[in-house]
């Protein structure tokens, strides 16, 4: 569980440098650039990726489990993730869903985490999904005092609506179907 918590530090915590301090992020992407400052951030977050994964992974084999979920949250659960790849893509393919959600990233990860949460009843769950829960209210409580930054992507268009929802399915039946399993050992449903 402490490689779990020392990830989400470091991954949440870098992803948390614009809500604490956005003038020290400005100043740090002035001092090494808009690509050098990219680097070393996805670099630290990287790395808080790969000890979530190790952590989550290592802490479900001696899972505490704190409730019990029955089916039909884990069928909700599902349903709860049909959006979440597609706002994903919506977020770095701008069009119409993106202008009616303003930040759809993070509403897929809130979607993400609490499908998770409903579906899953261990501590390791509760700390990771909580976690990344708790963040994103974090996150879109601040989004509104913060300078906006352009993501990168492709420019605004009306097919881009179709590429989130076409690519964004196709990704959620691969999860359902094969990655999911593969990256995490648990096939969902």
């Amino acid at each position: 569980m402490t490689q779990l918590i020392i990830g989400l530090f470091i991954f949440l915590g870098v992803h948390s440098i614009s809500i604490v301090n956005e003038r020290w992020r400005n100043k740090m992407t002035e001092r090494l650039g808009v690509w050098g400052w990219k680097g070393v951030y996805s670099a630290i977050a990287l790395l808080g990726l790969i000890l979530i994964i190790r952590g989550y992974s290592e802490a479900r084999t001696a899972a505490i489990e704190l409730y019990l979920t029955p089916a039909w949250l884990q069928h909700t659960a599902l349903v709860l993730m049909i959006p979440v790849f597609p706002l994903l893509i919506a977020a770095y393919f701008p069009g119409r869903i993106k202008a009616a959600v303003h930040h759809p990233m993070l509403l897929a990860s809130k979607l993400w985490a609490a499908a998770h949460l409903l579906a899953n009843g261990t501590l390791a769950d509760l700390v990771l999904f909580g976690s990344f829960l708790v963040w994103v209210f974090a996150d879109m409580l601040s989004v509104s005092r913060r300078d906006t930054r352009p993501l990168p992507g492709a420019p605004p268009s009306k097919f881009n609506d179709w590429i989130a929802a076409a690519g964004g399915l196709a990704l959620y039946l691969a999860f359902i179907f094969w990655i999911h399993e593969m990256l995490f050992g648990v096939a969902p449903g």
